[in-house]
């Protein structure tokens, strides 16, 4: 006899419970996740969504939108050509490493934001869209207000690393349902696989891609400070849910976790804890993740965990625990929903096929950084340093005049890009 009752029964009631108590101290020290119904708005799940933390490449699902935006417009089309600049090509990796002058259409060059994740691109497609990196931020800021963000600053196209560069998990949710419910024609932008250029064949990067059933969507991210980020999107029988996981210490971490808050989520019937419009504001620096990702691991390892990701070690299941813990259930835990586990195995996508140039026959303008004379950007040529650890004022330090060429014409254009190399994958401490 215990002070549980008799025999096996008392034993299960204690194990149930420190089960529980144990998952409610992990909660604690679990980083931000979110949980949202994207047709009702509700949020499932969450745990610090409102609270600042570097985005790293999730960025880039702010510059999609800013460029369909511009579409919608009349601004340019899908078809556009745009120039890899200078300032684009001397970003840090990951990158396309396409040289100076190189022509790529808007419609490539998103596709490959997606797949690939190219900060040099991403800088083409700003300097495309706005003149510079400087206005595309500023465009990038105005669409955070339109859409309610509350927490997100942006200074840059692509993520690298930026004190001043934040968002949160609520506000990248945010983005991501936006982007499904203004521009849906666009939503296999998210879903693609694996890209084919020439004869090289580029995986994305997000493992929940034929790994998790109904996953179609839709960017990951990683710096040291950052961590390891996803927003992801699956569709259960015409119910969509959006899963964002925040500061995850392995890409492999990273995926299964927000595996696990799928299926909690699929499970979870009802209403949630109110909208993401009603999560109170969050306040504060980002913190920096970089000891507890980066500081043991060498710059190619590190390039290696979000390229092939899962070939790393699980996250621990008490640390996953964590992150189902805050479901409106209490019992959560003593009730879980079937487990699904990711698959290691390496899938081969039919590729999309994307390429360098215009499209034949095309007449229209070529875009590309208009000339704007001498521009403050902190975010060039920062290289390994590009995520390194930095006080408020270290961007300061770190920024650089340089003035923007004019175009080229579009003769030595045509020519250059005809000579465009292959995407490098050089490895380092990258954004992705």
């Amino acid at each position: 006899m215990t002070a549980f009752g008799g025999g096996s029964t008392g034993r299960r009631a204690f194990i149930g419970l420190a089960a529980m108590l144990a998952i409610g101290a992990v909660s604690a020290r679990a980083t931000p996740y979110l949980v949202v119904d994207a047709d009702s708005d509700q949020v499932l799940a969450a745990n610090e969504a409102t609270a600042p933390w570097y985005p790293a490449s999730l960025t880039k699902l702010m510059t999609v939108y800013v460029a369909l935006d511009a579409v919608r417009s009349g601004k340019l089309t899908l078809d556009t050509p745009l120039v890899m600049s200078m300032r684009a090509a001397r970003m840090a990796p990951s990158k396309m490493g396409f040289r100076p002058g190189t022509e790529v259409t808007l419609d490539n060059a998103l596709k490959m934001l997606m797949v690939k994740s190219p900060n040099d691109v991403a800088v083409m497609v700003a300097e495309g869209v706005s003149g510079s990196v400087e206005a595309f931020a500023d465009d990038m800021n105005a669409a955070a207000q339109r859409l309610g963000l509350h927490e997100s600053h942006f200074v840059n196209p692509n993520g690298l690393h930026d004190p001043a560069h934040v968002s949160s998990a609520r506000d990248m949710a945010m983005i991501a349902r936006a982007l499904l419910r203004e521009f849906p024609e666009h939503a296999d932008l998210f879903s693609i696989g694996a890209l084919q250029l020439g004869n090289q064949y580029i995986p994305n990067h997000n493992g929940l891609l034929g790994r998790y059933p109904g996953a179609d969507g839709m960017k990951t991210g990683f710096t040291c400070p950052a961590g390891f980020n996803v927003v992801a999107s699956a569709d259960h029988s015409g119910r969509r849910l959006i899963v964002v996981v925040l500061g995850a210490p392995t890409a492999k971490s990273r995926n299964q976790e927000a595996a696990d808050l799928f299926d909690r989520g699929f499970a979870t019937s009802g209403g949630g804890i109110g909208s993401l419009e009603s999560l109170p504001p969050g306040s504060g620096p980002p913190p920096n993740m970089r000891a507890d990702v980066c500081l043991r691991r060498n710059a190619a390892a590190i390039a290696a965990a979000e390229d092939e990701g899962l070939a790393e070690p699980v996250q621990s299941a008490g640390a996953a625990a964590g992150r189902a813990a805050a479901f409106p259930n209490p019992f959560a835990a003593l009730l879980a929903p079937a487990h699904t586990v990711l698959s290691d195995e390496r899938i081969r996508f039919d590729p999309v096929r994307v390429f360098v140039g215009p499209v034949p026959g095309w007449k229209g303008p070529v875009l590309g950084a208009r000339p704007t004379g001498a521009t403050t950007a902190s975010n060039d040529a920062q290289g390994a340093e590009a995520n390194a650890p930095a006080s408020p004022h270290a961007g300061k330090s770190r920024q650089k005049l340089f003035r923007h060429a004019a175009l080229r014409t579009t003769a030595t254009q045509k020519l250059v890009a005809a000579k465009a190399v292959k995407p490098k994958t050089e490895a380092g401490d990258s954004e992705k």
